[in-house]
């Protein structure tokens, strides 16, 4: 190849980091450590299509000779350069060339070394060899793979971060985003096992502890690439402030505010006008709080409370919102039906002609004409502003009504917030945008209802006739004050501010010009709202929280247009414009609205008090007490505007909570309903530590050593049956072997199996550890799982069925495991099924069944290990408490009866005795159980247990132990002491002969115990305790045995012999 450099004694050797191999090497290996010429030409390798892998790495390292494999040119250039830095051969060393995978790139690329390539400029290197893309370099386009070359050699690439070589990357933005930010491409950087693992082996697969909402790992991380082409994004002004504007000028300015200064007057008017903003003024600094907390998507007040709130308020609320905007339209369409006009687009050419109309007006009242006298309109004179100042309520109108029928005028700031995702800066914009429409409009209102309240009298007659020639002495009225009697028509009136709502036509200067501002109020109103509710309703489809609904999330064109939202939309809309009656529709939407704002107030008033972390609004002009004063001002003023129709709205809100929380829609939003639930498991798990235990509060925690949860479900489900709702359930799982690759196991079967748990309704913990054998996995369990005061303090294992056959120091491990939980001040529950409890090797770990038919052995297993999951009958759960260990014996068979499963069970207690006394025993017992208020059905006492067993139980026991006997009688003491020590487990004849009257009892319990508890469904029986040192391993699970041999299913329970029951109050 031209330009190739011959290996030398300066050659050196440069590692290209490698997060997994991939099988198109730069170089050959060997030759490349042996700097022999390299096997293939960069510009080739370059060239060459390079297969897919199953490899989700970017960084590949290999052991390569500096300057084989590069052109002459560069290799000169970057001589030069690293001379005029100042580099010498010595300091060279330590760089590399950093081959960076874009596992998702598609067509073959070729290139300059170095890192060219056709899509070469998308790619930078900060800092010592920080391998960074900026937007664009992450593209997806077909099923090869890019490998862009960033060469250490060359001043370019050859850069230090804090005065080192790294691949370590810098804080950049593009590290945060979401998968399909808007905003730009998500980068990834390194992972820590990238950073830190050995370079000869394969680092952990990429994944993100903490992970963000929709964000994939792997391949799927370097799919997205936005696409802004022809998307039309709006600034502050035209996408909020005007919005806004439009929609709060809406029907109420033009044709309802005259009508209701004229019922509440102008002082009331007034304050219906500041009742309402303050509403909407404390509504929209939450707004702004929420807005500004990260990236708004569309969706508006859905994904506002939705990603505040969680999925449950945020699907009520959504439909309800999308629903209240659908009937907004039929609201200003029924308006814009009172005006014929023709039809307008722009809504900067409709502001204009708003501000115009009300120009219009306040010219008009200026200018009062003697034609308009007759009708009311006398311009600005003291005498009607005060009898207009007063409240004159007809017709069953009250203060409520008015505000009833005002309200909806102030719903339009939410405008700008509900087209979002159509905001170039939503954090920015909505903010701004919302407070200072809100100003404006507020100070417009009250000015159109002053200058109004001042011009026009109630009631006219628009009859010129009605003018008085003669001063008369008793006038009473503004009209009469000003020569008018109005007097014939008090209850007929066709003129004045309660019965014309076309005064501000009539007072203005052109009434045209007020026409006009007519039709771009309620029209733009119209529109807003008609555009506003599909998308809502188009994001809360996106999320899926309605699955029914899913084909509405479906957008046309670039700008991702919800055309089967607007059909919906449109079919509403026209059913409440056949109602036709404003004063009907508009408690309806003031209601949905309000129930929006009040969860708005209160979202922001939630993730205050949960103190999370991630609560950081930029804006920071908001109150938690002012959002939550505003939440319930919205929920008052629901009841004060309209009772039965609060309560509907509150019906259906709470139904589709109800609705949304049962069905549990696999979403994570990192909600503020999360963080308060943490907050306040902390805050009482701290409380908890500080009060003593009491013998009255103890409860059974269980630490289940169930290695994958769903390999054991029948241990699972017997002991959830007393733990549910009671006491603490921790899965323990030791993960042994390498600890490279049980770390890798433990971190992905941590959420695996928890969500398994959350699946299968098992109120329970999964807790993996890494250790060297279970004993030690144990111990390290015992010792640190649970938080304070909920900590573990009972063991709960499954028997270990085949510990005849299996390896003996796994027997060894598996009892000094029970004699560690004594230690430990544990109790211990031993768990047998005949049939056994282990089914992994039926199903596989995580499979969802057997791929092929079951024996019946198979068949048996599964059944029994499902028998817990159904509703127990009508029979017995037999307690042999033959040992007092503190009451635990005999507290776990009375949980399972307090269960629904269990309830139909009746408690049978088994105590020893002597024949001589058993009815004093029985009393004895009877006596204490009821002082212990646990219901029994039946006392036995046995007075034979003491008998000798059966010859053949006996004879059978003795053939059981014979493998693991030592028989030290028959040889050396030299011998038998040796294989003592090495074999501790084994059984010798002198402690057999010790423990002789101990292993008849065993067998003779098994005995009764098939002789009385045959058909019961569960025995609950004291565990045997084996002291420590003076019982073999092998002994002690002989016992075990014998015990628990051919019988239902079986707890062996000993508790710490602490107290866990008592008498006293």
């Amino acid at each position: 190849m031209e330009g190739k450099q011959p290996g030398s004694a300066e050659q050196k050797r440069v590692t290209e980091l490698k997060a997994v191999s991939e099988e198109p090497y730069l170089e050959d290996k060997d030759a490349a450590a042996g700097g022999a010429e390299p096997a293939v030409a960069v510009n080739d390798v370059l060239s060459r299509p390079l297969g897919p892998t199953p490899s989700q790495s970017r960084f590949q390292v290999d052991l390569v000779t500096e300057g084989f494999g590069r052109p002459a040119e560069a290799t000169e250039k970057a001589g030069r350069e690293g001379s005029m830095l100042g580099k010498s051969s010595e300091e060279a060393k330590g760089r590399f060339r950093v081959n960076f995978v874009d596992p998702s790139a598609g067509d073959e690329t070729s290139g300059e070394s170095g890192g060219g390539s056709s899509e070469g400029g998308n790619v930078s290197l900060q800092n010592g060899g920080d391998a960074m893309l900026n937007e664009g370099s992450l593209h997806s386009g077909g099923r090869h793979h890019h490998h862009y070359y960033y060469d250490t050699h060359t001043s370019t690439y050859y850069l230090r971060t804090f005065g080192h070589n790294t691949m370590d990357a810098v804080p950049r933005i593009d590290h945060y985003r979401h998968t399909a930010a808007d905003l730009g491409e998500k980068l990834i950087r390194p992972s820590l096992a990238e950073l830190h693992d050995e370079l000869d082996k394969e680092p952990f697969e990429e994944g993100y502890a903490n992970r963000e909402e929709g964000m994939p790992t792997g391949e799927a991380v370097a799919t997205y690439i936005p696409d802004s082409k022809g998307i039309v994004k709006f600034g502050w002004i035209k996408g909020v402030l005007v919005r806004c504007m439009l929609n709060i000028w809406g029907v109420m300015l033009f044709i309802r505010l005259s009508w209701i200064v004229g019922q509440a007057g102008i002082g009331l008017s007034i304050v219906v006008i500041a009742v309402a903003t303050v509403v909407t003024t404390f509504t929209g600094l939450s707004t702004s709080a929420i807005a500004t907390n990260g990236f708004v998507r569309g969706g508006g007040a859905y994904y506002l409370i939705s990603r505040s709130l969680g999925p449950e308020f945020g699907g009520a609320i959504g439909l309800i919102f999308a629903f209240a905007n659908a009937v907004a339209v039929a609201m200003y369409v029924v308006g814009f039906a009172e005006t014929v006009v023709e039809l307008l687009k722009a809504q900067i050419v409709l502001l204009v002609i708003l501000i115009l109309a009300i120009g219009d007006f306040v010219i008009g009242t200026f200018i009062p004409l003697d034609n308009k006298k007759p009708k009311g309109f006398f311009g600005y004179k003291a005498e009607i502003f005060m009898e207009n100042f007063g409240p004159d309520f007809r017709n069953e109108e009250t203060f409520f009504s008015v505000f009833a029928i005002f309200f909806p005028a102030a719903t339009g700031i939410l405008a700008g917030a509900n087209i979002s995702g159509d905001l170039a800066d939503p954090q920015s914009a909505i903010p701004k945008g919302t407070l200072l429409a809100i100003l404006i409009t507020t100070l417009v209102y009250i000015g159109i209802a002053v200058s109004v309240g001042s011009c026009v009298v109630r009631d006219a007659t628009g009859n010129i006739n009605n003018t008085i020639i003669t001063e008369l002495t008793n006038c009473t009225t503004a009209a009469c004050k000003l020569n008018y009697d109005f007097s014939s028509c008090q209850t007929g009136c066709q003129y004045g501010l309660m019965n014309n709502f076309q005064v501000m036509s009539m007072v203005s200067g052109f009434a045209p010009l007020i026409s006009a501002g007519i039709f771009s109020a309620t029209l733009s109103s119209a529109l807003a709202s008609f555009v506003s509710a599909p998308k809502i309703f188009q994001a809360l489809c996106k999320d899926n929280i309605y699955p029914g609904f899913l084909m509405f999330a479906k957008g046309y064109g670039k700008n991702n247009e919800p055309l089967r939202g607007y059909l919906l939309t449109f079919l509403i809309a026209l059913g409440f414009i056949l109602i036709a009656e404003l004063n009907i529709i508009a408690p309806i939407i003031s209601n949905f609205f309000l129930a929006s704002y009040a969860l708005i107030n209160f979202s922001v008033f939630h993730a205050s008090l949960a103190k999370s972390p991630g609560w950081r609004p930029a804006f920071k002009y908001y109150n938690m007490w002012i959002s939550l004063v505003g939440a319930i001002l919205c929920c008052i003023v629901m009841f004060v505007i309209n009772w039965w129709a609060a309560l509907l709205t509150y019906v259906i809100v709470l139904g589709l909570y109800i609705y949304v929380t049962y069905k549990k829609p696999d979403v994570n939003w990192g909600s503020s309903t999360q963080a308060l639930t943490y907050l306040n498991a902390l805050q009482h798990s701290i409380r908890l530590s500080g009060v003593e235990d009491h013998v009255k509060n103890f409860r059974p925690q269980c630490l289940i050593m169930t290695g994958a949860p769903n390999s054991r479900p029948a241990l699972l489900h017997l002991v959830h049956a007393f733990t549910k709702n009671v006491g603490l359930m921790i899965c323990g799982h030791v993960h042994m072997g390498s600890q490279r690759q049980a770390v890798k196991e433990r971190l992905s079967d941590l959420a695996k199996y928890q969500q398994w748990l959350i699946k299968n309704k098992m109120k329970a913990f999964y807790a993996p550890v890494h250790a060297e054998d279970l004993r030690d996995g144990g111990q390290y369990l015992m010792q640190a799982a649970g938080l304070g005061r909920m900590r573990p303090n009972t063991l709960v294992l499954g028997f270990k069925r085949n510990w005849k056959q299996a390896d003996i120091r796994d027997v060894e491990t598996y009892i000094n495991l029970l004699h560690d939980a004594f230690d430990i001040q544990y109790g211990v529950v031993v768990i047998r099924l005949k049939e056994g409890l282990d089914i992994s090797h039926l199903q596989g770990q995580g499979s969802k069944g057997p791929s092929s038919p079951l024996n019946l052995a198979g068949q048996r297993l599964l059944d029994a290990t499902t028998q817990f999951q159904k509703k127990q009958g009508k029979s017995n759960i037999d307690v042999w408490w033959l040992f007092d260990d503190g009451g635990l014996t005999l507290l776990i068979p009375y949980l399972l009866t307090s269960k629904k499963k269990w309830k139909d069970c009746k408690i049978r207690v088994f105590i020893g005795g002597k024949i001589n006394r058993i009815d004093r025993d029985r009393r004895a017992m009877a006596t204490l159980l009821s002082k212990f208020r646990i219901d029994f059905s039946d006392i036995m006492v046995l007075g034979d247990i003491n008998m000798k067993p059966k010859i053949e139980n006996i004879t059978a026991f003795e053939e059981m132990i014979e493998p693991f006997r030592l028989h030290e009688d028959d040889k050396e003491q030299e011998i038998a002491d040796k294989m003592k020590e090495s074999e501790p487990w084994r059984i010798t004849d002198n402690e057999l002969e010790l423990h002789k009257t101990k292993t008849y009892r065993q067998i003779r319990l098994n005995e009764l115990l098939k002789e009385h508890s045959s058909t019961a469904n569960i025995i609950v029986m004291s565990l045997p305790v084996a002291r420590k040192g003076a019982v073999s391993s092998a002994l002690y699970m002989a016992w075990l045995e014998a015990l628990s041999k051919d019988l239902p299913p079986i707890f062996l329970v000993r508790g710490n012999h602490q107290s866990v029951l008592t008498f006293y109050s």
